[in-house]
C-alpha cells in the first residue's frame, strides 16, 4: 500500500469571511471572468454528521481545463480544509462508517512509474480528516471504473471493464482484430469485486456477460443492486438494460420483472439509473428517464421472497431529475425535481404515497445528501446572484449558507433577471428567463439574443448562470437575452412536456417566436436586431429558426440538420424515434418535416457561426458540416464553421471554451450590429 504525504498551507476561508456585507457592483463582466469561477460537483456528508466533503473544480490554464480537488468542511465550526492539492483530478469522495476516513478516486501519474497508482490509472485512495497522508487502497492494473464503500466500512466494492468477443464469427474477428473495426461483436463487460479492507483479500462477486452501468451496495451488506446492459454502448442502454439484485454471498442474481418500465411505458427506449437502497435494506428505488416523456421512479420491496415492485406517484408538475436518496430510517424517497424553472429536493412516501417539497425559494439544487441520520439536507445550490455553493436545509425548510466560493461575483454588475411569460402555441402560457442589462431603464430598444436550452427534455433555471452558451455575459454588455422554456421543457407538467412528441420543428418554434413577438410588442427589443443561439437541441432549434429568416445572426452549436441522418449516426437513436414516433422508413415525411434542412431556401440571410466537436457522438459533426456547406456554397449567407479537435458533445478545455465565447461575442457584435451598442470589443479586451 503506497503512502503519499501532502502539504496543506492553511485552513481555507472562502466561506463565511465574505458572507456578510454587500459590496458595490462596479465590475463590468468580461469573457475572462468566466474562468475565475469555482464549481462544486459533489457533496458527501459524513455518517457522524460532523463533516462534509466536496469536489471543488477550478479552471487551470496550465492544464487547459478544470482541476478537481477534494475539500472538507466542519459543519460545526464551518472551517474548510483542502485535502488534495495535485493537478490530477481527485474525485468521488466517499466516507468510511466512522466519519473519520475519506476515500476518493485518484489518477496519479509519476515519471517512470508504470505500476497502478503511479501510471495515471483510476485507483481508490484514502485520507484521514486530521492527517495529510494519502494511502493507496486499490492497485488494479488498468484502473477501476467505479467503487462503493460498505456501510460497515469493512469492504470496498469496485468494478473493472474487460473486452468480450461474441462467439459468432469469432475466429474471423480474432484474425483481423488488429487491422479492422467491427460494428458489433467486440464490446466491454464488467466484473464486480469485493475488497476486504482488513486484509486486502479480493473476491470476484459478479461475472455475468453484462456491462454494469450503476451499482449500489445495500446497508446490510447482503446485496448489490445493479443496472446492467448488454454492452457499453448507449444504444443498448436505452431499452435493453436490466435491474438486477445480486446476493453477494451466494452469487445468485435476480433480474426484476420490467413490465412497469418497458411494456407499460410510453416508449421502449428508457434509461434506467439511480439505484438507491433504504436504510433498512428492504426497499430498492430506481429511476427510468425518457426523451420526451416524464421520468418515473419505482420502489421494489425485497423483504419478501417474491419481490414486489410499484411505480411511485410523482408530485404534481415536478419532473424527476435524479439523485435518488432515501431519508434516513424512513420510507420517504427523496430526489431532485424540476419545478417551474427551479430545482428542488422532493420526497414521496413509498408506502403512503404522500409527497412534499423539502426546499423552497428561487433556487436550483444540483446535488444533495442527508447529514448523518438526521433529516437535514446538505445541498449544492444556485440562486439568483450566486452559483454552486453549499447550503444546509433543516426540516423547517430554513436554509443556511455554508460557503461563498466566488466572492468576486459580489462586485460584478449582474443582469436584471426575471421570469417573462407570454401566450405561446395554442394560446398556452409559456415562460422563460429574461436577462436585461444592469442599467437598463426602458428608454431604448435592445438587440435580442434568444438563448435556447438543450435536451429538449430539460429546462432553463431561474438562477445565476455565467457560462459559454450565452447567459449573463451578453446581457451585461447591452443585449436582452431570452432563454425560453419552450414546449417539451421539464417542470411545467406532463402535458406541456409531452406535447412536443410528434411536433418538433413546429409547436416549440411557435412558442419561441411568440416570445420574441411579445418582447417586441412591449417595446423591449428591436425587431431588426434579433439573434439566436443554442447548443445540442438548442442548436437544432437555432437551425429551425434560421429557416424563418427573422434573425440577423445565429450561433448554432452541435445542432441537428436532418433527422434521418441523426437517427443513423447518433449514439442514442431512441431520442429521434420517440419524437418522430416512427422509424425513418415508417414515416419518412415526418422525418423530413422535422428536419431544418428541408425548410431552407436561397433567401436565407442569417449570418451563422457554427460550432461542433470533432468527435461528437451525440450530434455528429456531419450535421454542422452539412449546414456550413448549405449556407456557404449554395445559399451564400455569411457563415463560419468552427470544429473543436478531440472534443465530444461539449467543449471542455480552457482554450476551446475561450474560443467559443470570443467567436460568439465577435459574431453578434458584428451582425446585430455592434456599432449600435455600448459594447467594448471582446477581441480588443483580450489583446
Amino acid at each position: 500500500m503506497k503512502k503519499i504525504t501532502i502539504t496543506i498551507s492553511s485552513i481555507l476561508l472562502f466561506f463565511i469571511s465574505s458572507l456578510a456585507g454587500d459590496l458595490d457592483r462596479t465590475h463590468d463582466i468580461t469573457i475572462v471572468d468566466y474562468f475565475t469561477q469555482s464549481y462544486i460537483s459533489k457533496c458527501e456528508a459524513s455518517p457522524n454528521g460532523k463533516f462534509a466533503a466536496f469536489n471543488k473544480l477550478d479552471w487551470d490554464k496550465e492544464i487547459d481545463g478544470r482541476n478537481s480537488d477534494i475539500f472538507l468542511i466542519n459543519l460545526d465550526t464551518k472551517d474548510i480544509k483542502q485535502l488534495t492539492t495535485s493537478k490530477q483530478n481527485e474525485t468521488d469522495p466517499q466516507w468510511n462508517n466512522d466519519g473519520e476516513l475519506l476515500y476518493f478516486i485518484g489518477r496519479y501519474k509519476e515519471k517512470d512509474n508504470n505500476s497502478p497508482g503511479g501510471d495515471g490509472s483510476k485507483q481508490v485512495w484514502s485520507i484521514k480528516v486530521d492527517e495529510d497522508d494519502l494511502n493507496q487502497i486499490t492497485d488494479v492494473k488498468g484502473g477501476i471504473e467505479d467503487y462503493k464503500i460498505s456501510a460497515d466500512g469493512k469492504f470496498l466494492f469496485y468494478t473493472i471493464h474487460k473486452d468480450h468477443m461474441i462467439n459468432e464469427w469469432k475466429e474471423l474477428r480474432k484474425e483481423f482484430e488488429a487491422d479492422l473495426k467491427f460494428g458489433h461483436g467486440i464490446h466491454k463487460i464488467t466484473e464486480l469485486w469485493k475488497l476486504d479492507l482488513s486484509n486486502g483479500k479480493k473476491t470476484k462477486v459478479y461475472n455475468k456477460i453484462r456491462y454494469i452501468r450503476y451499482f449500489e451496495i445495500s446497508p446490510d451488506g447482503k446485496y448489490a443492486a445493479l443496472i446492467t446492459d448488454p454492452d457499453e454502448k448507449l444504444i443498448t442502454h436505452e431499452g435493453q438494460s436490466n435491474v438486477e439484485i445480486l446476493n453477494i454471498e451466494t452469487g445468485k442474481v435476480q433480474t426484476l420483472e420490467d413490465k412497469l418500465w418497458r411494456a407499460d411505458a410510453p416508449s421502449p427506449y428508457g434509461w434506467l439509473s439511480s439505484p438507491a437502497w433504504s436504510s433498512s435494506s428492504k426497499k430498492l428505488a430506481f429511476q427510468i428517464s425518457f426523451d420526451g416523456y416524464p421520468s418515473e421512479i419505482f420502489s421494489a420491496d425485497v423483504s419478501e421472497k417474491s419481490i414486489q415492485i410499484k411505480k411511485l406517484k410523482r408530485p404534481n408538475l415536478a419532473y424527476v431529475n435524479g439523485d435518488l436518496n432515501w431519508k434516513p430510517n424512513s420510507n420517504e424517497l427523496c430526489f431532485l425535481g424540476d419545478y417551474k424553472a427551479r430545482k428542488y429536493v422532493f420526497s414521496v412516501n413509498a408506502i403512503e404515497e404522500s409527497d412534499d417539497v423539502l426546499t423552497i425559494g428561487d433556487i436550483a439544487i444540483d446535488d444533495f445528501d442527508f447529514i448523518g441520520s438526521s433529516a437535514n439536507i446538505l445541498a449544492v445550490q444556485s440562486g439568483t446572484d450566486y452559483a454552486g455553493d453549499l447550503f444546509l436545509h433543516n426540516s423547517k425548510k430554513e436554509s443556511e449558507r455554508l460557503t461563498k466560493l466566488n466572492p468576486q461575483v459580489d462586485t460584478w454588475k449582474l443582469p436584471q433577471m426575471s421570469i417573462f411569460k407570454w401566450a405561446g402555441a395554442n394560446g398556452d402560457t409559456v415562460e422563460g428567463i429574461l436577462e436585461l442589462p444592469p442599467d437598463y431603464n426602458g428608454d431604448e430598444k435592445l438587440p435580442l439574443i434568444v438563448q435556447i436550452h438543450g435536451g429538449p427534455t430539460s429546462a432553463e433555471k431561474f438562477a445565476f448562470r455565467f457560462w459559454i452558451y450565452g447567459r449573463t455575459a451578453f446581457a451585461t454588455k447591452g443585449y436582452a437575452v431570452l432563454s425560453p422554456n419552450y414546449r417539451g421543457s421539464t417542470g411545467f407538467g406532463d402535458k406541456f412536456l409531452t406535447e412536443l412528441v410528434g411536433r418538433e420543428n413546429d409547436i416549440e418554434v411557435t412558442d419561441i417566436l411568440t416570445g420574441v413577438d411579445a418582447l417586441i410588442e412591449k417595446g423591449i427589443v428591436d425587431k431588426n436586431r434579433l439573434g439566436v443561439m443554442g447548443w445540442s437541441n438548442g442548436g437544432y432549434l437555432t437551425n429551425c429558426l434560421i429557416a424563418t429568416n427573422r434573425f440577423k445572426a445565429a450561433s448554432s452549436g452541435a445542432g441537428v440538420i436532418d433527422q434521418t441522418m441523426q437517427w443513423g449516426e447518433e449514439d442514442t437513436p431512441g431520442h429521434v424515434i420517440n419524437f418522430m414516433e416512427a422509424l425513418p422508413w415508417e414515416n419518412p415525411q415526418e422525418f423530413i418535416r422535422a428536419s431544418p434542412l428541408y425548410s431552407f431556401s436561397k433567401d436565407i440571410k442569417t449570418a451563422t457561426i457554427i460550432h461542433v466537436g470533432e468527435d461528437d457522438a451525440r450530434v455528429p459533426a456531419t450535421h454542422s458540416k452539412t449546414l456550413h456547406r448549405a449556407l456557404k456554397h449554395y445559399i451564400k449567407a455569411p457563415t463560419e464553421l468552427i470544429i473543436y479537435p478531440g472534443a465530444a458533445h461539449s467543449v471542455t478545455t480552457y482554450k476551446h471554451r475561450l474560443a467559443k465565447m470570443m467567436w460568439d461575442h465577435a459574431w453578434f457584435d458584428k451582425y446585430l450590429p455592434a456599432d449600435e451598442l455600448k459594447i467594448k470589443s471582446n477581441l480588443e479586451e483580450k489583446k
